[in-house]
């Protein structure tokens, strides 16, 4: 009978406790996606425009994604060192821009707010890059779903914390910044010793898919549960015991998962030993160096003796070929009748350092396609509150929050059928990157015509669509281009975010809305002249220009639905260069 020391000895190093950790930390890492409800605080409380508060959405975008020194950091410390440093930086930065705020120290200028928004926003990589390299590592055989989950929460955490602040209910809105700045450091502080690779790869065990199919009900209860509490606030008054109610329920369903690993570590029975027994396939799969070297040279040969129209067999009889010509090649040289080559460098599936990568066209294809796609979603959170504004909707909070829930739901969704993608099919995953790129670019014309509920609609669209990137694009790089690096690639792919928000953002859409803004107010002064109005010498100038109708966000929208669809080019050129690669890497499980 194993003793209860050695339970908890083996419940800290579960798996899916790190997993469930991760989760946890997750849930309230994605402060950049309240950007939209926290902008309206600034721009009023700093008096800043459009163009200012733009700028603001580029310095959190920058530090959202530039952290590619992280991945290396991770190598050296221990990587909760790494979420120390992380918190740390979260609550300096928004901590300070708090305290600006309600006029508690003197207001700095706009370039000390960007980088105050960067610092604490930057404080994310470290979490993203923590969690997703440990439990990437922990569930090498379960990329698609791990990354989903973990990047779903991420991004429904502007509609957890922003629950939590209804709860709070402070007639002060400076409070959100507080909640954003104090909140996520706590937990950071609560569960940095856990999340860290614990040898997952040899837990593996028959329940692993029950555990997953939980998961998986978890987030679809949380997330209804979410949308329904939402739109009862909105359209109901209710009190506040009652949104204290709803929130400790929300507190409930996040912690529910808890019970995987402690069901784990701790059985109500005894299970079989070949349950209990841990699967050493991984010591099974990865022969000495030798053997591996050789068989890697034989690949090399391979590729270059294979006929093209092989490619293009069914799956079981290009398996057949490749087999047969395989044997050849190693008798041939076994008897020295063929001079095999050794490659230069890792071929696409396995290993690669960064600059390895930086060199291939299919990393850059990933990075311009996520440029484009997530840029152009990102366009729409980072200025969805001033959009809602434009439309006549008072509560822009409902909007974040709801755009923060199918944000979580398309990367739930993404990193499972594009697991399914690979997994029944052998085709390349980033052909789920397109089908989410197109979703975008119909959500963007909605938000273009400006119809009745169109902003429903296309904040539904979206948020999948944006969602449904950040869990293709990590899994994808790592299958392409290895898991050793995997840190440093990710955090470079992330560069992609702040570019396409520094454009499309920082440059198209606030320099479209400033432009309306200032036709509306030039016709508005005119027409007030006409009508000889004695208050029109007591417009204050240094009110900033607001935008009224569909018109303020026209041209942008039509814009960037364009630009998803160039995005779709990039993914499916993606898709015809690795069906290959998809086809060695995955085909096998389907022959």
């Amino acid at each position: 009978m194993i003793r209860l020391p050695e339970r908890f000895r083996a419940f800290f190093n579960n798996r899916w406790l790190v997993f469930v950790a991760a989760m946890w930390i997750q849930s309230c890492a994605g402060i950049g996606y309240l950007f939209g409800s926290l902008s309206p605080v600034i721009k009023s409380s700093l008096n800043y425009n459009q163009r200012q508060i733009a700028r603001l959405g580029v310095a959190k975008d920058i530090g959202d994604s530039v952290g590619f020194w992280i991945g290396s950091l991770c190598e050296i410390l221990p990587l909760w060192v790494a979420l120390l440093i992380g918190a740390l930086q979260n609550l300096i930065g928004y901590g300070w821009v708090w305290l600006i705020i309600t006029h508690r120290v003197p207001t700095l200028p706009l370039w000390a707010i960007c980088i105050l928004i960067f610092v604490g926003t930057n404080g994310e990589t470290y979490f993203n890059t923590v969690d997703l390299v440990s439990c990437v590592q922990n569930f090498p055989k379960s990329r698609g779903p791990v990354v989903g989950i973990l990047k779903g929460f991420s991004g429904l955490s502007g509609a957890i914390l922003t629950q939590i602040y209804t709860m709070i209910h402070s007639p002060d809105h400076a409070s959100l910044l507080f909640m954003v700045a104090v909140g996520p450091t706590m937990v950071v502080f609560a569960l940095m010793f856990i999340v860290r690779p614990v040898g997952g790869h040899r837990q593996v065990r028959p329940t692993d898919d029950l555990s997953f199919t939980f998961i998986y009900g978890v987030c679809l209860v949380l997330a209804a549960y979410l949308m329904g509490v939402m739109l009862l606030q909105d359209l109901v008054h209710l009190s506040h015991t009652v949104v204290t109610i709803f929130t400790a329920i929300l507190f409930v369903l996040v912690l529910v998962p808890i019970v995987i690993p402690v069901s784990l570590s701790f059985p109500s029975e005894p299970k079989a030993p070949e349950l209990e027994a841990l699967l050493t396939e991984p010591q099974k799969e990865e022969p000495g160096k030798s053997e591996q070297d050789a068989t890697e040279v034989i690949f090399s040969e391979l590729e270059d003796e294979k006929p093209k129209e092989v490619d293009l067999l069914p799956a079981s009889e290009r398996q057949k070929r490749i087999a047969h010509l395989q044997a050849k090649l190693f008798q041939a040289a076994a008897e020295g009748a063929v001079r095999v080559k050794r490659r230069r460098g890792p071929r696409r599936g396995e290993d690669f350092t960064l600059m390895q990568a930086l060199i291939k066209a299919d990393f850059w294809l990933i990075f311009f396609s996520l440029l484009l796609g997530s840029g152009s979603g990102l366009t729409v959170i980072d200025n969805l509150g001033q959009m809602s504004q434009s439309l006549g909707y008072d509560n822009t909070h409902i909007f974040v929050s709801m755009i923060s829930i199918w944000n979580f739901l398309g990367r739930i969704g993404g990193g499972y059928f594009s697991e399914m993608i690979v997994r029944d099919y052998a085709y390349p995953r980033p052909v789920a990157m397109a089908v989410a790129q197109v979703t975008m670019a119909l959500g963007h014309l909605f938000f273009a015509m400006g119809w009745p509920g169109s902003l429903y609609i296309g904040t539904l669209l979206i948020g999948l669509g944006y969602g449904a990137h950040w869990a293709i694009v990590p899994a994808a790089a790592s299958e392409l281009f290895g898991l050793k690096n995997f840190g440093a690639l990710y955090n470079f792919i992330n560069l992609a975010n702040p570019t396409g928000s520094l454009v499309f953002s920082g440059v198209i859409a606030s320099s479209i809305y400033d432009r309306e803004a200032e036709k509306q107010a030039h016709h508005h002064h005119h027409q007030q002249q006409n009508m000889g109005s004695i208050f029109s010498g007591m417009l204050s100038v240094d009110d900033p220009p607001k935008c009224e109708g569909s018109i303020c966000f026209f041209l942008t929208s039509m814009i960037m639905s364009g630009i998803c669809i160039i995005a779709v080019v990039l993914s499916m050129v993606l898709v015809h260069r690795t069906k290959v690669v998809y086809a060695n890497l995955y085909g096998k499980s389907r022959t």
